[in-house]
């Protein structure tokens, strides 16, 4: 069981998981992820849907942004386990479920939560507390970045195998980071074993973003900022592909907002959809 005095994740991680659940609660079927267990961890106060941050109508095209990337990095994580792959690493896990929605993965994969110690402690406790304690095939490696602590050495000594193929993930976490530790990290991950795969996702200049979504862009942006959280790092898909190829990375692609739009929304009755231009995906293979 976790320190109860452990500090909860931050609003950010909390949000997402209030949005996936938002999006099982009120979107129409098909839903593109089925996720509620993170509003079971999050456990928010009564009245948390009538927060302005959960309005239906006005965080509609963020809801599907965040449900598209978390269903595009899952079924490549589904495939590459079909192939053969059995390591996964999650950098800035938050309140990510997969271990849970997953537990007939536990024979083929291992998967890896990096975040920082204090929210990883508490949200251990939080899955104590209902029941889901990790399973063996799920290792948290807390890292304290603050301090100067490797990501790298973290999942180590969790065990985790450098020799054999992994996927890596990291979602709304580059616009936190600068473009320096960004490129850092594309490095360490180019340097896993050959069939290694990293996903990543990450904000485009605010002046390219979707007009529909840019004034709410703005003011998170400026809610970032005085939350001591700022956002760091913009890339164009061009910037992007080209410092994974400086690398080391092999192939890399570009996933943008039509590619998610055509495979998870086409047809949908309720025209939910990721806007056209905002947060977009790297793929790169080593």
């Amino acid at each position: 069981m976790a320190d109860d005095q452990a500090p909860a994740p931050d609003h950010t991680a909390v949000r997402v998981a209030l949005w996936r659940a938002l999006h099982v609660e009120h979107d129409a079927l098909p839903h593109v992820l089925d996720d509620v267990v993170g509003l079971r961890l999050a456990a928010p106060v009564d009245g948390w849907r009538g927060r302005p941050d959960m309005h239906l109508e006005h965080t509609k095209l963020f809801r599907a942004s965040i449900v598209a990337r978390a269903r595009f990095v899952e079924d490549l994580v589904l495939d590459q386990v079909g192939r053969g792959v059995d390591q996964y690493v999650i950098l800035g896990a938050g309140l990510d479920t997969f271990a849970q929605r997953h537990p007939d993965l536990g024979g083929a994969l291992r998967l890896y939560e990096v975040d920082q110690p204090g929210p990883q402690a508490w949200k251990r406790g939080r899955l104590d507390a209902l029941g889901l304690s990790p399973p063996d095939w799920l290792r948290l490696a807390p890292v304290d970045f603050e301090a100067g602590d490797s990501w790298w050495e973290a999942i180590a000594a969790a065990g985790f195998d450098a020799g054999r193929p992994a996927v890596v993930a990291s979602t709304g976490v580059s616009m936190y980071l600068t473009r320096a530790a960004v490129a850092a990290t594309l490095r360490q991950v180019a340097g896993l074993a050959p069939g290694s795969i990293f996903v990543m996702s990450f904000l485009v200049p605010l002046e390219m973003a979707d007009p529909e979504v840019r004034p709410g862009f703005e003011q998170a942006a400026k809610g970032a900022r005085a939350g001591g959280t700022p956002w760091m790092s913009f890339f164009t898909p061009g910037e992007m592909l080209a410092l994974a190829r400086e690398a080391g990375f092999g192939e890399v692609r570009h996933v943008g907002s039509g590619d998610l739009i055509g495979r998870y929304f086409a047809g949908r009755s309720d025209g939910l959809r990721p806007p056209l231009s905002a947060e977009e995906l790297l793929v790169a293979v080593v």
